[in-house]
């Protein structure tokens, strides 16, 4: 990025620079045609030379007192022109602060105000040109009057640019509140509508159970009982047969069928609601996984990216969790880079051993400069995301920037759940 003085190093700069234009550009021009010249610079005391240098040096605060600078710039011009001192361009000091009152200004006010002064100096300068000789030298009282008011205009151009550009932003802002206040509704009533299909799940599963289990160990405690007394007859019967009246042994096993129905059905329906959690679309559809990335990478050089990928092909069977893992962070990944750096080069490797699948994209930043957008490095919800798919599966995952660019470096175990209870 370019380097860029502070404001009043600059400010200091266009007052010593207007200055010396207005002092050296008079006196040249008095010297190249002195048949123009009225009243030496010299004369009263060089109060000639004091208004130039004073019209310009009072630049240097026009940004803190706008108002005040173009009130002291106007007046050295009347006077300046009023006592018949030689012309020259001793109106560019009036000309920039005519120019930062309208930029800096409220608009209305600011516009009168810049109205009534160029009228009262187009009055003194035309009353102060009445006698000027040559009369050709009248056309430049009018060339003050004109780039007065375009200074005037330009200003006004500039102060209305910034102000449709920060109200642009303000509906941009709030569209992104709404957008998420919207969001998180949807999030909020999704996650009531979920839970209440869970709770009607799950409690029509356990209920069914719960009366099928009870049936079943009443008829298993019937059948222990029918089963002694059977003992019992036939041992006092000198054990002749097996009595009439016991429990139907189809029942115990018509019970255990429907728990194992209503069982794996709960299993199913609760599959399919939790599914939403996970993805898009109603839970059904197969989630992303590793044999994805080549159209996610695909997608990605479309969109502008010099994408190198390295990994293995096709690529080895891992747990459905951790290559869907995979998949996301680097989905996020990329789209931050697509996001904060542009059209950059990118570098993602997938790396698999024994025990674990390690992933880095890195970038290597912007390739021209960007005039707005967060810092690549900033953490947000996206990074914050990533860290938590980690977590949650018993990994790791770094997020900093990498010379120019950003790098990610994450570490998913092939074992989450015995990762994550540990």
């Amino acid at each position: 990025m370019p380097y860029r003085p502070p404001a009043w190093a600059q400010d200091l700069l266009l007052a010593l620079f207007v200055t010396v234009m207005q002092v050296q550009g008079t006196i040249s021009r008095t010297h190249d045609d002195p048949v123009s010249v009225l009243r030496p610079l010299s004369d009263l005391g060089n109060l000639g030379y004091g208004l130039l240098i004073t019209g310009g040096a009072v630049v240097v605060l026009r940004r803190r007192r706008p108002v005040a600078v173009f009130a002291v710039t106007a007046l050295t011009s009347v006077t300046y022109y009023a006592l018949d001192f030689p012309d020259g361009p001793g109106w560019l000091g009036l000309f920039v602060a005519l120019y930062t009152v309208t930029a800096r200004g409220d608009g209305r006010r600011s516009l009168f105000l810049a109205a009534a002064a160029i009228t009262v100096l187009a009055v003194t300068w035309l009353v102060a040109a009445a006698d000027i000789e040559p009369p050709a030298a009248i056309g430049w009282v009018f060339f003050r009057i004109g780039a007065s008011v375009m200074s005037a205009a330009l200003g006004e151009s500039v102060r209305t640019r910034k102000v449709i550009a920060a109200e642009a932003v303000q509906r941009a802002e709030l569209a992104e509140r709404t957008r998420e206040r919207e969001a998180r509704a949807r999030v909020d009533e999704e996650r009531l509508r979920i839970a209440r299909e869970v709770h009607d799940t799950v409690a029509h599963a356990i209920a069914v159970i719960n009366v099928q289990a009870g049936m079943t160990a009443h008829v298993l405690a019937r059948g222990e009982v029918s089963g002694a007394a059977a003992d019992g007859s036939a041992a006092g019967a000198g054990g002749g047969g097996v009595p009439d009246g016991g429990p139907p042994p189809g029942r115990a096993r018509e019970a255990l069928e429907i728990i194992e129905q209503t069982s794996s059905r709960a299993l199913r329906e609760m599959r399919t609601i939790l599914g939403v959690l996970h993805g898009a679309g109603d839970g059904r559809a197969p989630h992303p996984g590793l044999g994805e990335i080549g159209e996610l990478t695909t997608a990605a050089r479309a969109a502008g990216l010099d994408v190198e990928l390295a990994a293995p092909s096709p690529p080895p069977a891992v747990p459905t969790a951790v290559g869907s893992a995979v998949y996301r962070i680097l989905q996020e990944s990329i789209t931050n880079v697509i996001r904060h750096a542009g059209p950059t080069r990118v570098t993602v490797a997938v790396d698999y051993d024994a025990d674990a699948v390690r992933i880095r994209v890195t970038d290597e930043g912007p390739q021209e400069e960007r005039a707005t957008g967060p810092d690549p490095g900033e953490p947000g919800r996206g990074i914050s995301g990533m860290r938590e798919r980690c977590r949650l599966l018993g990994g790791d995952l770094d997020a900093r920037p990498v010379g120019g660019g950003f790098a990610v470096t994450a570490r998913l175990p092939l074992a989450p759940a015995e990762a994550v209870d540990a």
